[in-house]
């Protein structure tokens, strides 16, 4: 079984404060995924290169403390993708790809960390243009032949299902119409699925893994489903297990482990 999390880490340093490296080492995922690493190649030199013996690869934003993303793995990839070709989002540090590939086949392990718009328009307008460059790219790796399976933060809400309050969240970024429309192709055109909901299709309260730090969010599980595993079919077929580490507080997000009936 190969065990696949996906985690924002909100800061690579502020997770590891609160006892990430102890729960990789119990927890033992063959692979990791993490955004918001929130750090440059010198704050990790000598310090987060490997966790719980874990080789990280790295994705870094230019801009300092920002964004930033990693894969974590057991298994030497035979090749590491560092962006996906878009030099706005590829100086934000979104995008970590591992391939392991053989004579036999072509499999990635994304993380990817999609912009978030709630800061304002002009962070919405950014996240458009992200959400529209990024699905031919998705649909080039798929179209050529490799499956894989995306880990990330999507700073969506797909459906109704999918957050507590989605009344009042109508109009709110991660849940507006057209980034709800972006999911529904990703998955309907785009041939991809979402393996969670192939796993869990109904839950509701259970299924977020992003609480707001105001109020009292997390205590009454007012809730988003923003971390997926997007995942190729043939990938998708192979999820057996999947868990929501909701009592495990590294930052403001849950991690997330499916488990898929494979070996690298």
């Amino acid at each position: 079984m190969f065990k696949l999390t996906s985690l924002n880490l909100n800061g690579i340093r502020s997770a590891t404060t609160k006892g990430l490296e102890k729960w990789l080492a119990t927890h033992a995922p063959d692979c990791i995924c993490v955004q918001e690493v929130k750090a440059q190649a010198a704050d990790v030199s000598g310090r987060f290169e490997q966790l719980a013996g874990l080789k990280g690869h790295f994705h870094f934003a230019q801009k300092k403390g920002y964004s930033g993303t990693a894969v974590y793995t057991r298994h030497e990839p035979s090749d590491v993708v560092i962006g996906f070709g878009s030099p706005e989002f590829d100086a934000e540090g979104r995008f970590t790809e591992l391939r392991f590939d053989t004579p036999k086949r072509k499999l990635s392990i994304l993380s990817v960390y999609f912009p978030s718009g709630s800061s304002g328009p002009e962070r919405q307008e950014a996240k458009y243009r992200f959400l529209d460059a990024f699905f031919p790219h998705l649909q080039a790796l798929k179209g050529g032949g490799r499956e894989f399976i995306l880990c990330g933060d999507v700073n969506i809400a797909h459906q109704e299902k999918d957050l507590k309050n989605w009344r009042s969240n109508q109009k709110n970024s991660g849940f507006l119409p057209e980034e709800r429309a972006w999911m529904t192709k990703l998955l309907d055109q785009g041939g991809l699925v979402d393996v969670y909901r192939r796993l869990q299709p109904d839950t509701t309260d259970a299924c977020y893994t992003w609480w707001s730090n105001r109020g009292q969010a997390y205590a009454n599980n007012v809730g988003w489903r923003l971390d997926y595993h997007l995942a190729t079919p043939a990938m998708a077929a192979l999820a057996r297990s999947e868990a929501i580490y909701k009592g495990e507080k590294f930052s403001d997000h849950a991690p997330i482990t499916i488990g898929y009936d494979f070996k690298l």
